[in-house]
């Protein structure tokens, strides 16, 4: 992400991929593999590249803490190269084609927010979409922008691609990076629909979706103004109720 002018549009973009069909390629395209984060070459190598480009990244990681100590996690990295924290995914499935159990823990960070060159960024992780209260706690927190970067498959989950990063991003008004994988995996047989988009403080796409077949780019200016304007408007947060909300941490 670079900030054209940062009291007010940003520059974001996706990088909707799609698997190669072996680790040396991957690792040539992402350099994407089991490592400590931040110290290891991945998280290494990208904060070389924020640097030099100037950009902030999300940059999602497969974790080893240590041997046999497993997360999915996105590392957060300045435009200035700067290593800022790192998310770990709190909600792990265990459904067919994402056996995540096996080899995932639940993330034990909470729902850290980063003050980047460009805002102040979240970040929430593919399973986690189907569950609110993250995304409340990130708003809550102060974010502007939410990533959710994904690998969803065909099917029901197609229509809630569309549905529940789009109601997120209006329920608590703020502009959510919604990024999904393309191509088909033999592993679990699954068929990723890419479909990558923004999500204003309104719930709207910002200049539409990916493709829902082929590798692409999606680049969006978002204007952070827009999130004050939707604010004052419709005052979600003012009106919240959490004195009537202790129940819901106890069933």
């Amino acid at each position: 992400m670079a900030a054209d002018d940062p009291s007010t549009t940003v520059r974001a973009a996706l990088v909707q991929a799609e698997w190669t069909g072996d680790k040396d390629s991957m690792i040539e395209r992402h350099v994407a593999y089991a490592e400590a984060v931040p110290e290891g070459p991945t998280v290494q190598l990208f904060r070389e590249v924020a640097e030099r480009l100037g950009i902030v990244m999300v940059l999602p990681v497969y974790e080893e803490e240590q041997p046999g100590i497993l997360y999915n996690t996105a590392a957060i990295i300045d435009a200035d190269g700067t290593y800022l924290g790192k998310y770990r995914k709190n909600h792990i499935p265990q459904v067919k084609g994402f056996w995540e159990k096996f080899y995932f823990r639940p993330g034990n960070l909470g729902y850290p927010v980063f003050d980047t060159a460009v805002g102040r960024v979240g970040v929430y992780i593919c399973y986690d979409r189907h569950f609110p209260e993250g995304w409340r706690a990130l708003g809550l927190a102060g974010a502007q922008i939410v990533f959710n970067p994904s690998a969803t498959s065909r099917g029901l989950s197609a229509y809630l691609w569309q549905l529940e990063q789009t109601s997120a991003a209006c329920a608590n008004m703020y502009f959510v990076g919604a990024l999904n994988r393309i191509g088909i995996e033999d592993l679990g047989d699954n068929d990723f629909y890419g479909t990558s988009y923004f999500a204003d403080p309104r719930g709207q796409f910002v200049d539409g979706t990916a493709s829902d077949q082929a590798a692409e780019l999606v680049v969006r200016d978002l204007d952070l103004n827009t999130i004050d304007e939707v604010r004052a408007g419709w005052a979600f947060y003012r009106d919240r109720r959490p004195e009537t909300y202790g129940s819901l941490t106890d069933l």
